[in-house]
């Protein structure tokens, strides 16, 4: 059992048995811990204590955030993608395709794809010339490769994770003071290129509701629509599509599932606060630590 593995099973517990409000030692016990493993353990993994992480994802913290962030994805979009409101964000650059540009070119890309590991579990990632073209936290391999052939039929697709590695390494290891720098090859209609460019603006540990989306591209009442494209962006986590909640506070639909959303929410959130507390202490006592 990874650590992800052991994560995800404290958020079902806990879920299950919000009513009845579980101790640290309940959920250590389920997960076959001791209170002190499991403590170090979250802590390693989120940044903050259990206690913490789980004020991050209640409905109430979310319901605060979306209320928060109500008007930011609007003025972010208007400033374009890659804004300088992504201050926190990995530094993403993409390249558009339509199907039809696609299919007039009849680009023959050469695309290698590989399986690497995440604080969320195992990830498929594909990249063509250094592009990256699919992010994906899969459920069944097979589909995934599959799903990859069929978006790009007339590419040359092989199984070469070498490559992809020093991207795979970086994508989760975010750093506001040396941000890691991503090209990504996305292919997608009109609406869907539009769709993916807002989530673009969404900073780090932000949330917005379907509906912002929809009014952030200029398409009020487009949310069913909206979410159908969510669905279909190809790039995981760096289109971070885990920042689209509902507007009554519930996570919502997820391609890597539900949990692992509510798990980047809070890992989200986490690891911003330990980043501001640092900021915080940085401040209070400028320049370099002395010991006696």
């Amino acid at each position: 059992m990874t650590d992800y593995d052991r994560i995800a099973g404290a958020i079902i517990f806990i879920k299950n048995n919000f009513n009845k409000r579980p101790q640290l030692s309940d959920i250590a016990e389920h997960l076959s811990l001791s209170p002190y493993q499991f403590q170090r353990l979250f802590v390693k993994w989120a940044g903050v204590s259990p206690e913490e992480f789980f004020q991050f994802i209640t409905l109430k913290y979310v319901r605060e955030k979306l209320n928060a962030d109500h008007n930011l994805l609007e003025a972010a979009y208007s400033l374009g993608p890659s804004s300088t409101s992504r201050a926190h964000d990995l530094f993403v650059t993409i390249e558009w395709i339509t199907p039809g540009d696609y299919k007039k070119k009849g680009e023959r890309l050469k695309i290698n794809y590989g399986i690497f590991k995440s604080p969320f579990g195992q990830f498929f990632l594909a990249s063509a010339d250094e592009k990256i073209c699919k992010l994906d936290f899969y459920e069944e391999i097979e589909d995934t490769v599959q799903e990859l052939h069929k978006e790009w039929s007339q590419s040359t697709i092989s199984f070469n994770p070498k490559p992809l590695r020093p991207q795979a390494l970086t994508i989760f290891q975010q750093s506001k003071q040396n941000p890691a720098k991503f090209h990504l090859l996305v292919k997608g209609t009109q609406f869907q290129l539009k769709v993916w460019e807002a989530l673009l603006n969404i900073p780090e540990c932000s949330l917005v509701s379907y509906g912002q989306v929809a009014n952030a591209i200029g398409m009020p009442g487009a949310s069913r629509a909206v979410g159908s494209a969510i669905g279909k962006n190809p790039v995981g986590y760096l289109i971070p599509c885990h920042r689209v909640i509902k507007k009554n506070g519930e996570i919502g639909g997820y391609r890597g599932g539900n949990i692992r959303k509510t798990a980047m929410i809070g890992w989200e959130a986490g690891n911003n606060s330990t980043l501001l507390q640092k900021e915080r202490n940085t401040e209070a006592y400028p320049g370099k630590a002395t010991t006696k």
